[in-house]
């Protein structure tokens, strides 16, 4: 009997999933408020309701007469709507609590602080006078970030010579609940892991040096160029952040599940900035991570889903191939011409390329991660070759602009 899958989030990131789960035979239902979503059309079934109410999303499934036997998202910030329904129909999933406080950046680092996971400093911020009180106590550079929001929306370094009153003011504006917060920022190697808990026990295979070479060019927002795999850190210090990304899952209570980190090594020591329970945007687990390790998170996530006995031993990497992802950041203004597509296209060491603008686009100023352009990932006999090859793709690819 064919089993269902439904994804919750039908955005471009969601598509490699929904492609990989026809091909294990499942029958796959796709919500998402917009009937455009890329992934709508693909889709057996496919309803309309907001990613971020449960109760609408499960009520369209009771509309449509349909049961899912499992449930997902992937690239898409949604777990507690994934288990709300997972409640509704008895289905795998991180619990209502667990999602609950994976969405609320102050209840995460509570839950850590609780637990005694190394975090950053942090606080809640509760206007422009509290925010100049906390400098005066805790000093610079802080990072101000809304509570609430996802893809570095609203996030910024705050440094001397920053704008406090802007600065919350801005993270205010990306908080659905209008509620702010600061944390110290931390200098050193930032990393992205993707872990998959099968019954309370943590395996990552996803380990990313996440690429900050814009973050002076873009302040005071970051913005993250892609990353490097299989990462460059020594096998001690790698071993101390996969560590540190399982105490972060049984911290947040994770007995079956993906959690997906956001870590920084700083004079020598992990800490975790952030944590979510679901699978990552980026194309990190459906595409870095399993060209790098031989690992195919996603397949054994949705496994994991639907209740089937999850094969552990492959989620442990066979091997460990330079993959190298970059964006691609061209200049504000309305797009008139793009050149050296089909050139990269052709490159062997280029085994994917996306381009997200077209000619008569209007290229805002970059301030979050949806606002970038393209992707594109390259491999190569070692890293620093991968990276290479990223370089030369990505400066083959002119988008050309004129200021509006």
């Amino acid at each position: 009997m064919t089993r269902n899958l439904l994804f919750v989030g039908g955005g471009i990131e969601t598509l490699p999933g929904l492609t990989l789960a026809h091909g294990m035979g499942l029958r796959v239902l796709v919500s998402d408020r917009n009937p455009q979503a890329p992934c709508m059309a693909v889709a057996d079934v496919a309803l309309i309701a907001d990613t971020y109410d449960g109760a609408a999303t499960i009520q369209a499934l009771k509309d449509a007469g349909e049961r899912p036997d499992g449930v997902v998202c992937l690239g898409t910030d949604v777990p507690l709507t994934v288990a709300l329904v997972a409640r509704a129909f008895d289905l795998v999933s991180v619990s209502y609590q667990t999602a609950r406080i994976a969405m609320d950046k102050l209840a995460m680092k509570d839950r850590f602080k609780e637990r005694g996971v190394p975090i950053p400093w942090y606080a809640p911020v509760t206007s422009t006078d509290h925010l100049r009180e906390l400098i005066a106590a805790e000093g610079f550079p802080l990072v101000i970030k809304p509570v609430d929001s996802r893809g570095a929306r609203g996030v910024t370094r705050l440094t001397e010579d920053g704008d406090p009153d802007w600065a919350y003011a801005c993270a205010e504006s990306f908080s659905p609940t209008r509620r702010v917060m600061a944390e110290r920022y931390l200098s050193g190697p930032q990393i992205s892991t993707e872990s998959l808990v099968v019954n309370g026990k943590v395996y990552t295979p996803g380990f990313s040096d996440r690429n900050y070479e814009f973050l002076d060019r873009y302040a005071p927002f970051f913005i993250e160029n892609g990353g490097d795999l299989p990462g460059s850190l020594p096998e001690e210090t790698r071993r101390a952040v996969k560590e540190l990304a399982a105490e972060a899952a049984r911290a947040l209570d994770v007995r079956n599940g993906v959690v997906k980190g956001d870590l920084v090594v700083s004079e020598g020591t992990p800490y975790v900035i952030e944590a979510a329970v679901r699978m990552s945007g980026g194309y990190f687990c459906t595409h870095t991570i399993p060209k790098s390790t031989g690992v195919e998170l996603v397949r054994h996530a949705i496994h994991l889903a639907l209740g089937d006995k999850v094969d552990e031993n492959a989620l442990i990497p066979v091997r460990e191939n330079p993959v190298c992802q970059r964006y691609l950041f061209p200049e504000p203004g309305r797009v008139i011409e793009i050149e050296g597509l089909e050139r990269v296209r052709r490159d062997p060491a280029v085994f994917y390329l996306e381009l997200r603008v077209k000619p008569g686009d209007v290229i805002a100023p970059i301030q979050n991660h949806p606002g970038r352009a393209g992707v594109l990932m390259t491999t190569g006999a070692t890293a620093e070759e991968a990276r290479a090859n990223a370089r030369r793709a990505v400066e083959t690819i002119q988008i050309k602009t004129t200021p509006q």
